[in-house]
């Protein structure tokens, strides 16, 4: 008699782990199929990629800093940069401030100069593209 207990005990466990186990393999397609469709509607596709690392839009990334977007992917970086040393400084730890608002601080700036910095590479390149490509060639 217990053996047949431990028998059903052993076959419902596996049946409720198997039913768990397939539910998050379909939780992970859906959400790997939003983000390719997601990825998919952006100009650039790195976007999707850009936004799942650093956690910020560039809309919050601005609120955060209290700067302006870059317009055309150009900004003040200095003015940027020093809203960001100002920022980070008065959120430090030792001091009183939040770890937590530092961090925040800290990928808010990285995103900002992500983002110009992506903007200038395809304006780079876009004007490589467009003179056509000659090669630097160093003579001795």
């Amino acid at each position: 008699m217990a053996h047949r207990i431990i028998t059903q005990i052993v076959f419902i466990g596996t049946r409720v782990l198997g039913r768990a186990f397939a539910e998050a393999y379909r939780q992970a397609a859906a959400s790997s199929q939003h983000s390719r469709a997601a990825g998919a509607n952006t100009s650039n596709p790195g976007t999707a990629n850009s936004f799942a690392s650093s956690g910020l839009t560039l809309g919050e990334a601005c609120k955060i800093l209290n700067v302006k977007p870059p317009q055309g992917g150009k900004t003040d970086m200095n003015n940027v940069m020093e809203r960001f040393k100002t920022m980070f400084d008065r959120n430090e730890p030792t001091k009183g401030g939040s770890f937590y608002l530092q961090s925040k601080i800290l990928r808010a700036r990285e995103r900002i100069e992500m983002e110009v910095r992506d903007a200038a590479e395809t304006v780079e390149r876009d004007a490589e593209l467009k003179e056509g490509w000659k090669p630097k060639v160093w003579k001795d």
